[in-house]
């Protein structure tokens, strides 16, 4: 069951400048619990954004330069390829970047969305999710408290 993770704002936004436009620590940590030991497939952006492999999963960073490298680290030039390197992985985890999501979307079998409810001021968006293709099946909202300063929701979805 290969899935997309993300954090995305009520308009879409993911980020700005290569690097995260909010801060959540729950969502950091359903993150962390949710891919540890799994693969995790990401775009070159997306992986020198984080500036090192995360501990106890695969990382696997999709790039169209055939020189990158990245220590501990595998490296391939599409999403298909990751996704032949993770597929002894019962559950690998597509975390971005845009390009990457807009490749992989039609290729998951689920999508796990923190929303975040706010607009943001951004320069890469998550593709519109389809309702036609994808129905929402779990969802559980937040408030603020001392710790996240954005209201947001966890929100499952799996292809019809």
């Amino acid at each position: 069951m290969t899935t997309i993770i993300a954090a995305i704002a009520n308009n879409n936004a993911l980020g700005k400048d290569n690097d995260l436009i909010w801060h959540l620590p729950a969502d950091l940590i359903r993150f962390r619990k949710t891919t540890t030991g799994h693969h995790i497939i990401m775009g070159r952006n997306t992986y020198e954004s984080i500036g090192k492999p995360l501990p106890n999963r695969t990382t696997v960073i999709i790039t169209r330069n055939p020189a990158y490298k990245a220590e501990g680290c595998i490296i391939v030039n599409s999403i298909e390829a990751a996704l032949e390197i993770a597929k002894n992985d019962e559950s690998p985890f597509i975390i971005g970047g845009a390009e990457i999501y807009k490749q992989a979307i039609s290729l998951v079998d689920q999508l796990d969305i923190t929303e975040v409810h706010h607009d943001f001021e951004a320069d890469v968006f998550f593709p519109e999710i389809d309702l036609t293709v994808w129905k929402e099946t779990k969802r559980k909202r937040f408030t603020t408290d001392e710790k996240n300063k954005y209201e947001y929701s966890f929100v499952s979805y799996s292809k019809k």
